[in-house]
């Protein structure tokens, strides 16, 4: 493949040049005609409701299917992957006043699930490089509340599974993953999910395995498995084959309502048989852009160890500020005007959000601040340095290339590239503008 022309006489398009073309992609998510078929048969038979593996061969076949990926694990069908994380909270019988470490830097439903069970968010830090949250900060932030490690794999990129099991052990508490963004991510070739004692995984339409919206629990615990059904399914799924005879006092109906349709468990199953492929299409287009922004002297994707082998639901480029002279934000709106998506996927760490201060006093009243407050925890002002430099410093784009689109990776290398050619221009630019270009995703 030829490496991209570039025209560094070309202005800026967000200085009134030409753009070089939006920067298009594989239709995604993709859905079979046998599962379009399968779907319609669903509708077509009126399986409008599934209330557990009792009542829905199509939540069967979808829970099977599922373990057989994640290695014989019980996995729990759930309407989405918050219903999934929360299900496995629920299932480990973490509640109020207990402590669980988690990242500032990510999508704020590995946090709200916590919450949710009137537990308490302890923030750790993360890798500057990653943005997954740092194994060798978590020790300090142990207390004799703390009950779990919630860690995030987030845009696609396994966490440090086998440091964060050894520290867990020895520690005696539980591990949680959030496997939203990384379904079929591997370290050493373990699938992320076949590590923690339980894990959550999201299925709608945006993410690596995409149905309408879905998503489930993965376990090796049946005990977690049927606690977590307790929490969010139609009876605890009392009425399934194997609910524990000493927990039917409690089966009843104070639950949420996390349970998966038929339409999504058809889906689910059919998904399926796709992701290795979609995976793999990820992973060469990656290799592919890895080599081309070698030729960058401002942004850089991150290294990984020997065995890491990332999904890219995001991509994610560390931007060098200084080196560039001009702000993240302009940069990637020089980037977006050719045609290029490009924002900054975490807006701000999540102990800054207003409704964990429970100390103000203010906004909408929400249903764990008196938890937060009967445990004396301040979020205002932690340090986080690396979630903080990322949060200003770091540029995702989309990356749904699950069919060959080499002339796309090629576009997004010129984007790149022209930009940096009229980097003057660029920092001229935001000078006369009094400060950073707006960037929205």
């Amino acid at each position: 493949m030829s490496a991209p022309t570039i025209q560094t006489s070309s202005s800026l398009a967000l200085l009134g040049g030409s753009p070089i073309g939006e920067v298009t992609y594989s239709k995604f998510p993709q859905f079979s005609e046998r599962a379009i078929e399968r779907v319609g048969d669903v509708l077509r038979e009126g399986k409008a409701v599934g209330l557990g593996r009792f009542h829905s061969p199509e939540i069967v076949e979808a829970e099977e299917t599922i373990s057989r990926y994640h290695g014989g694990r019980e996995v729990l069908a759930c309407s989405s992957g918050h219903a999934a994380l929360h299900g496995a909270l629920a299932g480990l019988e973490i509640c109020s006043g207990d402590e669980v470490i988690t990242t500032p830097y990510t999508w704020g439903a590995s946090t709200s699930c916590i919450l949710h069970q009137n537990a308490i968010p302890i923030f750790v830090d993360v890798e500057r490089d990653t943005g997954l949250m740092d194994p060798e900060l978590i020790e300090a932030a142990i207390t004799p509340r703390t009950k779990a490690i919630l860690t995030v794999h987030i845009f696609g990129q396994p966490a440090n599974l086998p440091r964060l099991r050894e520290i867990a052990d020895k520690h005696g508490l539980a591990l949680i993953e959030d496997g939203s963004q990384a379904h079929g991510a591997t370290i050493n070739g373990v699938r992320v999910g076949d590590v923690g004692d339980a894990a959550g995984f999201s299925c709608m339409g945006g993410k690596v395995l995409p149905t309408t919206e879905a998503g489930y629990l993965v376990t090796p615990n049946k005990d977690v498995f049927w606690k977590a059904a307790m929490i969010g399914q139609h009876m605890g799924r009392a009425p399934d084959e194997g609910f524990p005879d000493e927990l039917r006092p409690w089966s009843d109906s104070l639950v949420y309502t996390y349970r998966v349709t038929p339409l999504n468990a058809v889906l689910l199953t059919e998904q399926f048989g796709n992701i290795e492929g979609w995976i793999a299409e990820r992973r060469r287009h990656a290799d592919l852009f890895r080599a081309k922004l070698a030729e960058s002297k401002y942004l850089s994707m991150p290294d990984y160890a020997e065995g890491v082998k990332p999904v890219f639901h995001l991509l994610t480029m560390n931007y060098d500020a200084e080196a560039a002279g001009v702000s993240r934000d302009t940069f990637a709106a020089a980037m977006k005007a050719e045609g290029m998506l490009a924002f900054g996927y975490v807006p701000s760490p999540i102990p800054d959000w207003p409704r964990l201060h429970w100390q103000e006093k203010a906004g909408p009243r929400v249903s764990w601040t008196a938890a937060l407050e009967q445990s004396g925890i301040d979020y205002r002002g932690m340090e986080l340095p690396n979630c903080r430099w990322r949060i200003g410093n770091t540029i995702e784009t989309r990356f749904d290339f699950v069919d060959p689109q080499e002339q796309m990776i090629d576009r997004m290398a010129e984007t790149i590239l022209k930009v940096e050619a009229n980097i003057d221009a660029l920092r001229g630019h935001e000078r006369a503008s009094g400060g950073a270009s707006a960037t929205k995703s």
